[in-house]
């Protein structure tokens, strides 16, 4: 073989490869991996507050005892949430993805009537268990906010790759079974100004 021949499929080789390196072939899956692991971290810390709610519920039962209703809220709902069975297609099923943020949301719930409740109470609201988990849960809820900002920006990337040139040529040729990403959406209740009276 001779020196031109060589070169020429070496340069044919490398051509390819920065062709295949330009178009996406390891940044799709790389993205689709990451938008995994950004789930992870929102589902992590929904357990977190789950793991939580028991605390809170037996330290409020000692001091309102009255409101049995309200705990008894607290924990069908993080029940609910728990025992939500996910399927494997969570995050393409627009319903599934809807139905597992539909309890999230009665827990998120609630929580709030449960810590609104505590109001009422001065020593509840002294007890230093109370005060503790409060600041765990605000905590958490907070973690969880970081977590699916983390998760919609990632999916907001994986999605715009699906569907933009060279990426969606790839997706299409390489990685037929990729499909968008669910995103979180807030009820049109929680779109609306909230009423501030004096």
């Amino acid at each position: 073989m001779s020196f031109s021949r060589l070169a020429g499929r070496l340069a044919v080789i490398i051509a390819l490869g920065a062709t295949l390196a330009g178009c996406g072939i390891n940044k799709i899956p790389a993205q689709d991996q990451d938008v995994k692991a950004r789930w992870s971290d929102v589902q992590n810390e929904y357990q977190r507050r789950a793991d939580l709610v028991p605390n809170l519920v037996a330290t409020v039962k000692g001091y309102a005892k009255q409101e049995q209703t309200v705990l008894t809220q607290v924990t069908e709902a993080r029940a609910h949430a728990t025992q939500t069975v996910l399927p494997a297609d969570v995050l393409t099923n627009p319903q599934a993805f809807q139905a597992y943020e539909r309890s999230q949301a009665q827990l998120s719930g609630a929580l709030g009537r449960l810590l609104a409740v505590s109001e009422a109470y001065p020593d509840l609201k002294s007890n230093q268990n109370f005060i503790a988990l409060q600041a765990q849960l605000e905590g958490t809820e907070n973690r969880i906010t970081v977590a699916r900002r983390d998760y919609i920006a990632s999916v907001q990337q994986f999605n715009t790759m699906l569907v933009t040139i060279p990426y969606r040529w790839t997706a299409s040729i390489f990685y037929p079974e990729l499909k968008p990403y669910q995103t979180f959406t807030t009820s049109e209740k929680n779109q609306s100004a909230p009423t501030v009276q004096f």
